[in-house]
């Protein structure tokens, strides 16, 4: 019994990362979101695929060259980029939100896995989902135009990079809000707000000064300059600040979500 007593230690961990734990959590996570694959993988693919078609039928041939190239080809990867954007918000967001709305919030709190093992897979699984809807809305986009990936690398980068911010502000977000209203408060005043204003829908250069020297202070538009230029090789800003800025960006927001996580806001007594 002693020997037993030695081994096992009421909270003290055996292991430095919880490797069984982390797969359980992100494919838990991942089956949640495909199992309504619907509503979280097809319908935002159509809602761009219907603010493509939209905008094209109203300009026409009459809206010149963007950056260099045609208008909708301009258009495109920002309509992508503002889907997997939101979706990867709306992932963590939701899976926090809804265990402390339904309660079973205690199963993650009491699983044997730290903070920044719950929230980096959570993270992932936000990660993923923004994956799939990105690269299953490049296959369907090329049948209606022809698009072209000229750093397909950066591209990866850019998906990555953008979605794990946007999952760790999700996790914000979800640990703040108290019920759905909350949530949808979030996301209609601030991250539509964000990323429609960031230069999905047209280039800053065209700005008047002041609009776009406050565009440089949003994140969202490095976010979809940045995975825009993976496409077409022309961006409204500097590729290499905007890199700097998301990878310091997704760093600090983890860290909020982790602190937050771990001091238990708004889930533990």
């Amino acid at each position: 019994m002693s020997e037993i007593n030695n081994k096992y230690k009421i909270g003290v961990r055996r292991f430095n990362i919880n490797w069984i734990g982390i797969k359980s959590l992100v494919l838990k996570e991942n089956l949640r979101f495909l199992s309504v694959a619907g509503q979280t993988i097809v319908g935002p693919i159509i809602t761009a695929i219907l603010f493509l078609t939209v905008i094209n039928l109203a300009i026409g041939d009459s809206r010149s060259d963007v950056l260099g190239v045609v208008f909708i080809n301009f258009l495109a990867p920002g309509l992508i980029a503002m889907q997997f954007i939101s979706q990867s918000f709306a992932h963590s967001s939701s899976s926090i939100l809804m265990g402390k709305v339904m309660g079973n919030i205690v199963d993650l709190i009491g699983a044997p896995l730290s903070s920044a093992e719950v929230t980096l897979s959570i993270i992932s699984a936000s990660i993923t989902r923004a994956i799939i809807i990105t690269f299953l809305s490049i296959i369907i986009f090329t049948i209606f135009i022809d698009i072209k990936i000229e750093y397909p690398f950066l591209l990866i980068i850019y998906v990555i990079l953008c979605s794990f911010i946007l999952g760790a502000a999700g996790i914000c977000a979800g640990l703040w809000a108290d019920k759905f209203d909350n949530m949808a408060t979030i996301t209609n005043f601030v991250i539509v707000p964000l990323s429609f204003l960031s230069g999905t829908f047209y280039s800053v250069s065209e700005l008047p000064s002041i609009l776009k020297t406050l565009s440089y202070y949003n994140p969202f538009f490095y976010m979809i300059d940045g995975f825009r230029f993976a496409f077409i090789g022309q961006s409204d800003g500097s590729i290499k600040i905007g890199l700097c800025y998301l990878t310091i960006l997704a760093l600090m927001v983890w860290l909020i979500s982790y602190l937050l996580y771990k001091k238990g806001y708004k889930i533990k007594s």
